[in-house]
């Protein structure tokens, strides 16, 4: 393997060990009213954002664990990739504020910096570069296991399947405790992911396999493989391979979302990459995290046509009615998404490259943008398009299929996983996840023989 100069993956080294720890300089005293005990915890505070209380020793010093369902108030590591700050309605990747990131660099640039923490120089670069095109091919082997699903199973269960078959195939880079090892897996990852979603759209479709070809960049190597056949010559386009990879940029790491911590929760029990990835997977798929785009589309379907718009609003802002516009607002994000504000420009100029003028579809997603942008309604709530709004409109344009938008969210967010993974792998603080519980069953009973029970 060419070297490739990330000193992260060689030394197994991360910025969590070699920078000096946040400086404590308070603590909080925690009461347990019940029983008049006191204590005092850590307060940590991080480079930004909220601080957090250090609770690792509440029950030894109070007997009480904490209660947080989803984990929303709890912080489940410290880490250097990612920085959210909702009401701001700021991104940034190791510092670098998203938008910078999305008008200056490619998919392939941000993935190295999250990765290894810096941007590379051209010589380190260029050998990220070559030594992902080296990974590109699957095994023929894996060809097989891929044929072997059935023809209309859904592509997200053939990727959960095969990427967690890699550790199959790739038995020489299994060993977590080794760095070099760490690099080639993720490499192999992000190599490959790619082929095996295109694999896995042409055999649920029918369609000969297409190899990679190495002369294309990243995004429109995939487009490629996707889209185009033996018998006829192919030209990605130059304005939806632009909008594809903003897709990638913007979806690539978004702190510890639930995929994210399923990586980390999986990879936590020392299990290897491939089956920690598609554990991400899986939880990708569900449609409360994964699906949003997706949702997008349907509602539009569902809508119909642009004159039926009114009703929807109508049904939207009807407090009594559980209907809701999928694509705004957002979770996170309580001001605007900043993805949102990046990608719209891509989207408009996708959709007038394609002259999708009369296409009731796209009419439709025109005015529910005006009236979100306009509507008090919307304004006041902060409803704004969000990033499943335009990535869904962008996807359909390119006539992705929609079973096919969660597999394309799993290629963008493959490096995020890789990064956090890789992270995790060299911090000091890791310990086997173990999230306890509140039992409220019943305390205790005896057994009763079958032929005396009422």
């Amino acid at each position: 393997m060419q070297d490739s100069g990330l000193k992260l993956f060689i030394m197994g080294k991360s910025k969590l060990q070699s920078r000096e720890e946040p400086v404590v300089d308070n603590t909080v005293t925690i009461t347990n009213n019940r029983t008049g005990q006191q204590a005092d915890f850590d307060i940590i505070d991080p480079t930004v954002g909220l601080s957090s209380i250090d609770v690792r020793q509440l029950s030894s010093k109070l007997g009480l664990f904490t209660y947080d369902p989803g984990f929303h108030a709890t912080a489940s590591c410290k880490s250097d990739i990612t920085y959210i700050d909702g009401d701001a309605g700021i991104l940034r990747y190791r510092g670098y504020p998203i938008e910078q990131l999305a008008d200056h660099s490619n998919y392939m640039e941000v993935s190295y910096l999250l990765m290894y923490g810096e941007l590379p120089d051209d010589s380190q670069y260029q050998n990220f570069i070559g030594s992902i095109k080296n990974h590109t091919i699957v095994h023929e082997s894996l060809m097989q296991f891929i044929t072997g699903f059935h023809n209309d199973a859904h592509p997200m269960a053939i990727m959960v399947g095969v990427v967690g078959a890699l550790s199959a195939f790739y038995h020489d880079s299994l060993d977590i405790t080794n760095p070099e090892h760490r690099e080639l897996s993720a490499h192999r990852l992000l190599a490959k992911m790619p082929t095996i979603a295109a694999l896995s759209f042409r055999h649920a479709n029918g369609h000969p396999p297409i190899y990679p070809c190495n002369d294309l960049g990243y995004i429109e190597n995939f487009l490629n493989m996707m889209f185009s056949y033996p018998t006829e010559s192919y030209q990605v386009s130059r304005v939806a391979a632009r909008a594809m990879e903003l897709i990638f940029i913007l979806h690539a790491d978004h702190e510890q979302n639930a995929s994210t911590s399923t990586v980390r929760l999986a990879s936590s029990s020392g299990a290897n990459p491939f089956a920690c990835i598609a554990a991400g997977i899986a939880s990708l798929w569900g449609p409360a995290h994964g699906g949003a785009n997706e949702a997008v589309i349907r509602m539009l379907e569902e809508i119909k046509d642009p004159s039926e718009i009114s009703k929807f609003i109508d049904r939207a802002k009807d407090k009594n009615d559980s209907y809701r516009l999928m694509g705004f607002g957002h979770r996170i994000y309580k001001n605007h998404d900043p993805r949102a504000t990046i990608i719209r420009r891509a989207c408009n100029e996708l959709l007038q490259e394609l002259d999708t003028i009369n296409q009731p579809l796209f009419e439709i997603a025109k005015e529910l943008e005006r009236i979100a942008l306009e509507d008090e309604y919307f304004i006041e709530r902060n409803l704004y398009p969000n990033v499943d709004f335009y990535s869904g409109i962008i996807l359909k344009a390119l006539e992705m299929p929609l079973n096919m938008f969660t597999v394309v969210f799993t290629m963008a967010r493959t490096v995020g996983w890789i990064s956090q993974w890789a992270e995790m792998m060299t911090d000091q603080d890791q310990r086997i996840g173990r999230p306890r519980q509140l039992y409220m069953g019943i305390e205790k009973r005896d057994y009763v023989a079958m032929d005396k029970r009422d």
